[in-house]
């Protein structure tokens, strides 16, 4: 029996979701319908929760919808009903760190590859971003994929 693909998403990945005509939405909307039959199993973790309420609000407002800081909360049960959020550990946290002082990428970033490696799962971004450049090779093998090319 084949195993299951799995996924831990970052915030680029879940806010691509809500964001008409955003590059690589086509993609993210099939990982989503994956997830729904049971063929790719998602997951996350609070602080791209916490980043996702913020960029989803001014997404809403930017749109010029009404209560977006409701829409954003009502986005962010939906998300949770979706993926399964991960705990952190202390063993996390010290990749983290590491990843950090080797990366020099944003600390969410380096929680949501720490999350995927400790998963053995992968950590989905939406694309490359400008901190990361080259330095992502550093981790040798890293368990790491970008959903758009630039």
């Amino acid at each position: 029996m084949r195993s299951l693909i799995t996924h831990v998403l970052d915030t680029s990945v879940l806010i691509t979701y809500i964001t008409e005509n955003a590059t690589g939405r086509e993609r993210v909307l099939s990982i989503i319908e994956e997830a729904r039959r049971g063929k790719v199993q998602l997951y996350t973790i609070y602080p791209v929760l916490s980043e996702l309420l913020y960029v989803s609000t001014r997404v809403y407002e930017m749109a010029g919808l009404e209560e977006p800081n409701v829409k954003a909360l009502d986005f962010l049960l939906w998300i949770e009903g979706l993926v399964d959020i991960v705990e952190l550990t202390h063993d996390i946290a010290f990749r983290v760190g590491e990843f950090k002082k080797l990366l020099m990428i944003a600390l969410t970033d380096c929680y949501v590859i720490a999350t995927a490696e400790s998963l053995n799962s992968i950590a989905l971004f939406l694309r490359i971003e400008k901190e990361m450049g080259n330095r992502i090779g550093l981790i040798g093998r890293p368990p790491v994929e970008f959903l758009v090319e630039d």
